[in-house]
């Protein structure tokens, strides 16, 4: 007979009783895991790994799988919101439970969610229900820049959408190095400005955007150009790129996501001002 808690790690953490009874692991033989501490019984005929994730539990708990920005994180994928709240796709026919500490939100949203994680495909368009287009259309580059969205499935999440905002799909591109970058694409896009992606310049290197020719736009992550050596780099392909005529724009995480007004006056500025110049 297979060891429970090794098999419940296997598994991914969390299995319904009837999921291990097949692999041989009896009722009691269950119940002899949980009373000598090995694994924990998380509701009625479900059992957890001792070291499964904590949002995954308070799904199971609550009911439901873990979807929206939760489970999409969970899956490796950039998502905008901060909030780390477990938002649960209980089904339409669920029924909610109330547990110690709950801070869930509940989804009805319609299909029998599956144990504890929603999959990729059905997270976003539980995204796009919940945050909308915009938290939508990141967190989407991001899952098929990482491989996690195959053409069919594209095709059926395209479908899901109203039909006003299936240009979204179609907008969205696989080469969008961060979720910061799919956020100032899609904002500069409804403002009626275009933009050359991953650009390559000779003596400056590969730029995240180019605007009307002349206007290089970059975006830094959290996680980038904290350093000095970093900074330097930076210069020097502005200076580089200002050789050749060209004007460098340089946001960061904090302006993009708290301040873009400044970056939107700042963008209509520089290309309005290049344009006098032409």
């Amino acid at each position: 007979m297979f060891d429970p808690a090794s098999l419940i790690s296997h598994l991914g953490g969390i299995a319904r009783g009837v999921q291990l009874q097949q692999f041989g692991v009896t009722r009691q033989g269950l119940a002899a895991a949980v009373s000598a501490g090995q694994i924990r019984r998380v509701r009625p005929g479900t059992f957890a790994a001792l070291d499964a994730n904590a949002a995954d539990l308070a799904a199971v708990r609550h009911g439901g799988a873990l979807t929206c920005s939760a489970a999409l994180r969970r899956h490796g994928v950039w998502v905008l919101s901060s909030d780390t709240a477990p938002h649960v796709w209980v089904g339409t026919r669920g029924r909610v439970h109330q547990h110690p500490g709950c801070v869930c939100v509940s989804h009805y949203f319609r299909g029998v969610p599956p144990l504890s994680l929603a999959e990729v495909e059905q997270a976003l368009v539980h995204l796009y229900r919940c945050e909308g287009a915009e938290s939508f259309f990141a967190s989407f580059e991001s899952a098929w820049r990482l491989g996690l969205l195959s053409t069919p499935a594209r095709k059926r999440i395209r479908d899901a959408l109203p039909a006003s905002d299936r240009w979204l799909v179609d907008f969205a591109r696989r080469d969008a190095d961060s979720g910061l970058e799919s956020l100032l694409r899609l904002r500069l896009h409804l403002l009626g400005i275009a933009l050359e992606c991953q650009v390559q310049i000779d003596g400056v290197g590969r730029v995240d955007f180019v605007a009307g020719g002349r206007l290089i736009i970059e975006v830094d992550g959290r996680e980038n150009h904290d350093g000095r050596s970093l900074r330097h780099k930076d210069l020097m392909r502005d200076a580089a790129a200002s050789a050749l005529g060209l004007e460098t724009l340089r946001f960061d995480y904090a302006q993009v996501m708290y301040d873009w007004p400044s970056v939107q006056h700042a963008i209509v500025g520089a290309l309005a001002r290049l344009r006098d110049y032409a």
